[in-house]
Protein backbone atom coordinates (compact mmCIF):
# COMPACT_ATOMS: atom_id res chain seq x y z
CA UNK A 1 0.00 0.00 0.00
CA UNK A 2 2.94 2.41 0.88
CA UNK A 3 4.28 1.86 -2.70
CA UNK A 4 1.45 2.41 -4.65
CA UNK A 5 0.76 6.04 -2.33
CA UNK A 6 4.42 7.01 -3.29
CA UNK A 7 3.73 6.41 -6.77
CA UNK A 8 0.74 8.12 -7.06
CA UNK A 9 2.52 11.34 -4.76
CA UNK A 10 5.29 10.81 -7.45
CA UNK A 11 3.09 11.49 -10.28
CA UNK A 12 0.74 14.20 -8.79
CA UNK A 13 4.13 16.24 -8.02
CA UNK A 14 5.36 16.09 -11.82
CA UNK A 15 2.02 17.71 -13.13
CA UNK A 16 2.82 20.80 -12.83
CA UNK A 17 5.96 20.23 -14.50
CA UNK A 18 3.88 18.69 -17.33
CA UNK A 19 1.60 20.97 -18.26
CA UNK A 20 4.20 23.93 -18.43
CA UNK A 21 6.29 21.35 -20.41
CA UNK A 22 3.19 21.17 -22.97
CA UNK A 23 2.99 24.97 -23.72
CA UNK A 24 7.31 25.77 -24.15
CA UNK A 25 8.61 26.04 -27.37
CA UNK A 26 12.41 27.40 -28.34
CA UNK A 27 13.99 30.89 -27.58
CA UNK A 28 13.84 32.80 -30.74
CA UNK A 29 16.97 34.20 -32.22
CA UNK A 30 17.59 37.77 -33.25
CA UNK A 31 18.15 38.56 -37.33
CA UNK A 32 19.35 41.45 -39.24
CA UNK A 33 17.94 42.64 -42.37
CA UNK A 34 20.14 43.88 -44.93
CA UNK A 35 21.13 47.40 -46.08
CA UNK A 36 19.41 49.59 -49.37
CA UNK A 37 22.63 49.17 -51.10
CA UNK A 38 24.08 52.88 -53.08
CA UNK A 39 23.79 53.38 -56.88
CA UNK A 40 25.68 51.32 -59.09
CA UNK A 41 27.03 54.62 -60.50
CA UNK A 42 27.17 58.27 -59.45
CA UNK A 43 29.70 60.76 -60.79
CA UNK A 44 29.17 64.83 -60.08
CA UNK A 45 31.30 67.51 -60.17
CA UNK A 46 32.14 70.98 -58.65
CA UNK A 47 34.11 74.16 -58.32
CA UNK A 48 35.65 75.28 -55.05
CA UNK A 49 34.50 78.33 -56.04
CA UNK A 50 32.33 78.79 -58.65
CA UNK A 51 32.71 83.09 -58.26
CA UNK A 52 35.80 85.07 -57.21
CA UNK A 53 37.40 88.70 -57.58
CA UNK A 54 41.04 89.29 -58.27
CA UNK A 55 43.39 92.10 -59.39
CA UNK A 56 44.44 92.93 -62.63
CA UNK A 57 47.85 90.97 -63.72
CA UNK A 58 46.97 88.42 -60.72
CA UNK A 59 46.39 84.48 -62.08
CA UNK A 60 43.67 82.71 -61.10
CA UNK A 61 44.17 79.13 -59.17
CA UNK A 62 41.26 77.17 -58.48
CA UNK A 63 40.13 73.43 -57.01
CA UNK A 64 37.72 70.97 -59.21
CA UNK A 65 36.63 68.49 -57.25
CA UNK A 66 35.03 64.80 -58.62
CA UNK A 67 33.06 63.13 -56.46
CA UNK A 68 32.31 59.73 -56.87
CA UNK A 69 28.94 57.82 -54.79
CA UNK A 70 29.11 54.59 -56.92
CA UNK A 71 29.86 51.10 -56.56
CA UNK A 72 32.58 51.15 -58.76
CA UNK A 73 35.56 53.36 -59.77
CA UNK A 74 35.06 55.46 -62.71
CA UNK A 75 37.21 56.96 -65.44
CA UNK A 76 36.44 61.03 -66.01
CA UNK A 77 37.47 63.19 -68.71
CA UNK A 78 37.63 66.95 -68.21
CA UNK A 79 38.58 69.79 -70.11
CA UNK A 80 38.21 73.83 -70.73
CA UNK A 81 34.96 74.13 -73.13
CA UNK A 82 34.92 77.94 -72.76
CA UNK A 83 37.57 80.46 -71.54
CA UNK A 84 37.59 84.43 -72.64
CA UNK A 85 39.90 85.86 -75.25
CA UNK A 86 43.05 86.80 -73.68
CA UNK A 87 43.23 84.31 -70.73
CA UNK A 88 45.49 80.56 -70.88
CA UNK A 89 43.36 78.17 -69.02
CA UNK A 90 44.42 74.60 -67.91
CA UNK A 91 43.62 71.54 -66.24
CA UNK A 92 46.45 69.96 -63.83
CA UNK A 93 47.64 68.21 -61.25
CA UNK A 94 51.13 69.58 -59.05
CA UNK A 95 53.10 68.59 -62.08
CA UNK A 96 51.03 67.25 -64.97
CA UNK A 97 48.41 68.83 -67.47
CA UNK A 98 45.52 66.55 -67.12
CA UNK A 99 42.91 65.24 -69.81
CA UNK A 100 41.53 62.91 -67.72
CA UNK A 101 41.21 61.14 -64.06
CA UNK A 102 40.10 58.11 -61.96
CA UNK A 103 37.98 58.84 -59.65
CA UNK A 104 37.71 55.18 -57.35
CA UNK A 105 34.41 54.21 -55.60
CA UNK A 106 33.42 56.73 -52.58
CA UNK A 107 36.70 58.60 -52.90
CA UNK A 108 36.82 62.54 -53.99
CA UNK A 109 39.42 63.33 -56.12
CA UNK A 110 40.64 67.22 -57.13
CA UNK A 111 42.63 68.99 -60.00
CA UNK A 112 43.75 71.98 -60.29
CA UNK A 113 42.23 74.77 -63.04
CA UNK A 114 44.86 77.72 -63.46
CA UNK A 115 44.37 80.79 -65.57
CA UNK A 116 46.62 83.60 -66.69
CA UNK A 117 45.72 87.00 -68.17
CA UNK A 118 47.83 88.62 -70.70
CA UNK A 119 48.22 92.08 -70.76
CA UNK A 120 45.54 93.13 -72.43
CA UNK A 121 43.06 91.72 -69.56
CA UNK A 122 41.09 95.11 -67.97
CA UNK A 123 38.65 95.24 -65.03
CA UNK A 124 35.58 93.27 -65.77
CA UNK A 125 33.69 89.45 -65.85
CA UNK A 126 35.09 86.92 -67.33
CA UNK A 127 33.85 83.16 -67.41
CA UNK A 128 34.83 79.70 -67.51
CA UNK A 129 33.30 76.90 -68.43
CA UNK A 130 34.65 73.56 -67.31
CA UNK A 131 33.24 70.31 -68.57
CA UNK A 132 33.60 66.70 -68.20
CA UNK A 133 31.95 63.24 -68.72
CA UNK A 134 32.80 59.45 -68.23
CA UNK A 135 34.14 57.96 -71.55
CA UNK A 136 30.73 56.43 -72.09
CA UNK A 137 29.08 59.61 -71.79
CA UNK A 138 26.78 58.45 -68.77
CA UNK A 139 27.51 60.74 -66.75
CA UNK A 140 27.68 65.03 -68.18
CA UNK A 141 28.95 67.61 -66.06
CA UNK A 142 29.62 71.45 -66.66
CA UNK A 143 30.55 73.80 -64.14
CA UNK A 144 30.66 77.87 -64.70
CA UNK A 145 33.30 79.46 -63.02
CA UNK A 146 32.83 84.02 -62.66
CA UNK A 147 36.01 85.83 -62.06
CA UNK A 148 35.71 89.24 -61.50
CA UNK A 149 38.98 91.78 -62.36
CA UNK A 150 39.43 94.07 -60.43
CA UNK A 151 41.67 98.05 -60.35
CA UNK A 152 44.72 97.09 -58.77
CA UNK A 153 45.88 100.60 -57.74
CA UNK A 154 42.50 100.06 -55.59
CA UNK A 155 44.45 96.95 -53.47
CA UNK A 156 47.60 98.61 -53.78
CA UNK A 157 46.01 101.78 -51.50
CA UNK A 158 44.03 98.81 -49.47
CA UNK A 159 47.50 96.83 -48.09
CA UNK A 160 50.39 99.84 -48.47
CA UNK A 161 53.35 98.78 -46.05
CA UNK A 162 51.58 95.65 -44.99
CA UNK A 163 51.43 92.48 -46.64
CA UNK A 164 49.16 89.31 -45.19
CA UNK A 165 49.17 85.58 -46.51
CA UNK A 166 47.55 82.73 -45.62
CA UNK A 167 48.27 79.01 -47.05
CA UNK A 168 44.76 77.95 -46.15
CA UNK A 169 42.21 80.76 -46.74
CA UNK A 170 38.95 78.16 -46.75
CA UNK A 171 38.30 75.59 -43.89
CA UNK A 172 35.55 73.06 -43.91
CA UNK A 173 33.79 71.81 -41.27
CA UNK A 174 30.74 70.93 -38.52
CA UNK A 175 29.10 74.22 -37.01
CA UNK A 176 29.83 73.03 -34.00
CA UNK A 177 33.74 72.88 -34.76
CA UNK A 178 36.15 75.46 -33.79
CA UNK A 179 38.11 77.28 -36.91
CA UNK A 180 41.85 78.33 -36.96
CA UNK A 181 43.62 80.17 -39.49
CA UNK A 182 47.22 80.66 -39.62
CA UNK A 183 47.94 84.57 -41.10
CA UNK A 184 51.12 85.50 -41.90
CA UNK A 185 51.86 89.41 -41.13
CA UNK A 186 54.59 91.13 -42.98
CA UNK A 187 55.94 94.23 -42.22
CA UNK A 188 57.54 96.19 -45.24
CA UNK A 189 58.01 99.33 -42.92
CA UNK A 190 61.09 100.64 -42.44
CA UNK A 191 60.41 101.24 -38.25
CA UNK A 192 59.12 99.11 -35.69
CA UNK A 193 55.50 99.07 -35.10
CA UNK A 194 52.69 98.23 -33.24
CA UNK A 195 49.76 96.49 -35.56
CA UNK A 196 46.36 97.11 -34.59
CA UNK A 197 43.60 93.43 -35.34
CA UNK A 198 40.07 93.53 -36.43
CA UNK A 199 37.73 91.16 -38.25
CA UNK A 200 34.17 91.68 -39.08
CA UNK A 201 32.63 88.43 -39.95
CA UNK A 202 28.55 87.24 -39.52
CA UNK A 203 26.72 88.07 -36.34
CA UNK A 204 27.07 86.33 -33.82
CA UNK A 205 30.37 84.93 -34.77
CA UNK A 206 33.15 84.49 -31.52
CA UNK A 207 36.34 86.09 -34.08
CA UNK A 208 39.52 86.15 -31.75
CA UNK A 209 43.42 86.63 -32.36
CA UNK A 210 46.09 84.67 -30.83
CA UNK A 211 49.97 85.06 -31.29
CA UNK A 212 51.41 81.46 -33.14
CA UNK A 213 51.61 78.47 -30.78
CA UNK A 214 49.98 80.31 -27.95
CA UNK A 215 46.51 80.22 -26.27
CA UNK A 216 46.27 83.52 -24.63
CA UNK A 217 44.10 86.49 -27.01
CA UNK A 218 45.56 89.37 -28.34
CA UNK A 219 44.25 93.03 -30.22
CA UNK A 220 47.74 93.84 -30.96
CA UNK A 221 50.85 92.40 -32.86
CA UNK A 222 54.10 94.44 -32.42
CA UNK A 223 56.52 93.53 -35.21
CA UNK A 224 60.20 95.03 -35.84
CA UNK A 225 60.68 96.62 -39.11
CA UNK A 226 61.09 94.39 -42.39
CA UNK A 227 59.96 91.77 -40.22
CA UNK A 228 56.93 89.66 -40.34
CA UNK A 229 54.90 87.45 -37.84
CA UNK A 230 52.13 84.58 -37.54
CA UNK A 231 48.84 85.07 -35.74
CA UNK A 232 45.90 82.65 -35.48
CA UNK A 233 42.70 83.69 -36.29
CA UNK A 234 40.13 81.61 -33.56
CA UNK A 235 36.41 81.82 -35.15
CA UNK A 236 33.98 79.88 -33.67
CA UNK A 237 30.23 80.26 -35.35
CA UNK A 238 27.26 79.72 -33.04
CA UNK A 239 25.17 76.06 -32.69
CA UNK A 240 21.99 77.82 -34.48
CA UNK A 241 24.44 78.35 -37.58
CA UNK A 242 22.87 76.82 -40.95
CA UNK A 243 24.95 75.28 -43.20
CA UNK A 244 26.79 76.92 -46.09
CA UNK A 245 29.74 79.32 -46.76
CA UNK A 246 30.51 82.52 -44.39
CA UNK A 247 33.28 84.64 -45.35
CA UNK A 248 35.43 86.61 -42.51
CA UNK A 249 37.47 89.70 -43.44
CA UNK A 250 40.61 90.18 -41.12
CA UNK A 251 42.41 93.79 -41.39
CA UNK A 252 45.59 94.74 -39.95
CA UNK A 253 46.63 98.55 -39.83
CA UNK A 254 49.33 100.75 -38.13
CA UNK A 255 48.16 104.34 -38.17
CA UNK A 256 46.14 105.85 -40.71
CA UNK A 257 48.41 105.01 -43.99
CA UNK A 258 49.31 101.29 -42.99
CA UNK A 259 46.51 99.23 -43.88
CA UNK A 260 46.21 95.76 -45.21
CA UNK A 261 43.16 93.10 -45.37
CA UNK A 262 42.53 89.12 -46.52
CA UNK A 263 39.40 87.45 -46.54
CA UNK A 264 39.05 84.25 -45.13
CA UNK A 265 36.14 81.70 -45.27
CA UNK A 266 34.17 79.13 -43.10
CA UNK A 267 32.11 76.35 -44.98
CA UNK A 268 30.02 75.04 -42.54
CA UNK A 269 28.65 71.15 -43.55
CA UNK A 270 25.96 72.11 -40.48
CA UNK A 271 25.52 69.22 -37.66
CA UNK A 272 23.62 65.87 -38.05
CA UNK A 273 21.22 64.81 -35.37
CA UNK A 274 18.02 62.52 -35.18
CA UNK A 275 15.72 62.13 -32.37
CA UNK A 276 12.87 59.39 -32.59
CA UNK A 277 10.14 57.98 -30.32
CA UNK A 278 6.50 57.53 -30.27
CA UNK A 279 3.98 60.52 -29.21
CA UNK A 280 3.25 59.11 -25.87
CA UNK A 281 7.59 58.28 -25.14
CA UNK A 282 6.09 54.27 -24.57
CA UNK A 283 8.56 51.75 -26.09
CA UNK A 284 5.95 48.66 -25.31
CA UNK A 285 3.20 47.13 -27.28
CA UNK A 286 1.07 43.89 -26.72
CA UNK A 287 0.73 41.28 -29.71
CA UNK A 288 -0.62 37.50 -30.96
CA UNK A 289 1.32 35.27 -32.49
CA UNK A 290 0.74 35.39 -36.51
CA UNK A 291 -1.21 39.30 -36.06
CA UNK A 292 0.61 42.37 -36.91
CA UNK A 293 0.25 44.71 -34.16
CA UNK A 294 0.91 48.42 -34.93
CA UNK A 295 2.83 51.33 -33.57
CA UNK A 296 4.14 54.92 -34.82
CA UNK A 297 7.80 56.63 -34.94
CA UNK A 298 7.77 59.90 -35.20
CA UNK A 299 11.50 60.95 -36.61
CA UNK A 300 12.82 64.48 -35.78
CA UNK A 301 15.77 66.45 -37.41
CA UNK A 302 17.52 67.41 -34.59
CA UNK A 303 20.45 68.73 -36.61
CA UNK A 304 21.39 72.27 -38.53
CA UNK A 305 21.93 70.30 -42.30
CA UNK A 306 19.28 68.50 -44.06
CA UNK A 307 19.45 64.52 -43.41
CA UNK A 308 19.17 62.62 -46.81
CA UNK A 309 18.11 59.10 -47.49
CA UNK A 310 17.19 57.87 -43.59
CA UNK A 311 16.65 53.95 -43.78
CA UNK A 312 15.19 51.62 -41.69
CA UNK A 313 17.21 48.30 -40.11
CA UNK A 314 15.65 45.84 -37.65
CA UNK A 315 17.16 43.39 -35.44
CA UNK A 316 14.30 40.72 -34.43
CA UNK A 317 13.27 37.26 -33.31
CA UNK A 318 13.69 34.98 -35.96
CA UNK A 319 10.96 34.41 -38.45
CA UNK A 320 9.26 37.63 -37.32
CA UNK A 321 8.00 40.41 -39.57
CA UNK A 322 9.01 43.92 -39.36
CA UNK A 323 7.61 46.29 -42.07
CA UNK A 324 7.60 50.31 -42.23
CA UNK A 325 5.67 52.67 -44.09
CA UNK A 326 6.77 54.76 -45.98
CA UNK A 327 9.91 52.21 -46.74
CA UNK A 328 12.79 55.04 -46.58
CA UNK A 329 12.59 58.61 -46.02
CA UNK A 330 14.05 60.92 -48.75
CA UNK A 331 15.02 63.84 -46.87
CA UNK A 332 14.47 65.25 -43.50
CA UNK A 333 15.27 69.20 -43.01
CA UNK A 334 16.48 71.14 -39.91
CA UNK A 335 13.62 70.75 -37.20
CA UNK A 336 11.80 68.60 -39.61
CA UNK A 337 8.95 66.26 -38.22
CA UNK A 338 8.08 62.91 -40.05
CA UNK A 339 5.71 59.70 -39.17
CA UNK A 340 6.61 56.59 -39.87
CA UNK A 341 4.33 53.11 -39.03
CA UNK A 342 5.72 50.13 -37.81
CA UNK A 343 4.03 46.89 -38.13
CA UNK A 344 5.52 44.52 -35.88
CA UNK A 345 4.41 40.31 -36.85
CA UNK A 346 5.48 37.87 -34.72
CA UNK A 347 5.80 34.33 -35.62
CA UNK A 348 2.40 32.24 -35.79
CA UNK A 349 4.51 29.76 -33.42
CA UNK A 350 5.53 31.85 -31.12
CA UNK A 351 5.14 31.39 -27.36
CA UNK A 352 3.72 33.78 -24.36
CA UNK A 353 5.91 36.26 -22.99
CA UNK A 354 7.55 39.45 -23.66
CA UNK A 355 10.54 39.98 -26.94
CA UNK A 356 12.72 42.50 -28.18
CA UNK A 357 12.32 44.38 -31.81
CA UNK A 358 15.07 47.06 -32.35
CA UNK A 359 14.49 49.29 -34.89
CA UNK A 360 17.58 51.15 -36.59
CA UNK A 361 16.97 54.49 -38.05
CA UNK A 362 20.16 55.24 -40.50
CA UNK A 363 20.28 58.94 -42.23
CA UNK A 364 23.27 60.49 -43.05
CA UNK A 365 26.02 61.05 -40.32
CA UNK A 366 23.48 60.06 -37.89
CA UNK A 367 21.52 57.51 -36.05
CA UNK A 368 19.19 56.46 -33.48
CA UNK A 369 17.63 52.57 -31.94
CA UNK A 370 14.88 52.40 -30.75
CA UNK A 371 13.87 48.84 -28.87
CA UNK A 372 10.33 47.89 -28.42
CA UNK A 373 9.04 45.23 -26.10
CA UNK A 374 6.69 43.21 -27.64
CA UNK A 375 4.30 41.18 -25.22
CA UNK A 376 3.10 38.04 -27.27
CA UNK A 377 -0.25 37.21 -25.70
CA UNK A 378 -1.94 33.80 -26.26
CA UNK A 379 -5.37 33.19 -28.22
CA UNK A 380 -8.46 32.72 -25.60
CA UNK A 381 -8.71 29.37 -27.97
CA UNK A 382 -5.50 28.18 -26.86
CA UNK A 383 -6.69 29.08 -22.58
CA UNK A 384 -9.32 26.90 -23.45
CA UNK A 385 -6.97 24.18 -25.23
CA UNK A 386 -4.40 24.50 -22.18
CA UNK A 387 -7.69 24.07 -19.91
CA UNK A 388 -8.97 20.87 -21.52
CA UNK A 389 -5.22 19.63 -21.72
CA UNK A 390 -5.36 20.23 -17.62
CA UNK A 391 -8.73 18.03 -17.29
CA UNK A 392 -7.24 15.37 -19.24
CA UNK A 393 -4.03 14.79 -17.27
CA UNK A 394 -6.34 14.98 -14.20
CA UNK A 395 -8.36 12.78 -15.06
CA UNK A 396 -6.36 10.04 -16.21
CA UNK A 397 -4.75 10.49 -13.23
CA UNK A 398 -7.73 10.01 -11.50
CA UNK A 399 -8.52 6.52 -12.86
CA UNK A 400 -4.66 5.27 -12.72
CA UNK A 401 -5.37 6.27 -8.68
CA UNK A 402 -8.54 4.59 -8.17
CA UNK A 403 -7.07 1.52 -9.83
CA UNK A 404 -4.19 1.09 -8.00
CA UNK A 405 -6.66 1.81 -4.97
CA UNK A 406 -7.99 -1.74 -5.67
CA UNK A 407 -5.28 -3.50 -6.11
Amino acid sequence: MKTRKACLKHLLSILPILTVGLMLWTVPSFAQETEEEKPERLVTMAIEYPGIKIPTEKNVSMKILLYNNGKTGEDVEVWVAEAPEGWDAVIKTYKFTVTGIHVPSGETKTLDFEAEPDETITPGKYEFRIEAQTPDQRFKMAQLLTVTVEKKQEEAKESKDITLNTTYPVLRGPTDAKFEFSVEVKSDLDEDAVFDLAANGPEGWEINFKPGYESKYISSLQIQANQSKNVSVEIKPPITAKAGEYPVTVRVSSGDEAKAEIELKVVLTGTYGLQAGTLNDLLSLDAKPGNPSMVSVYIKNTGSAPNQNIQFMTFKPENWKVEFEPEKLDVLNPGEVKQVEVKITPYEEALVGDYSVAVEIQGEKASKTLEFRTTVKASAAWGWIGILIIVAVVGGLTTLFKKLGRR
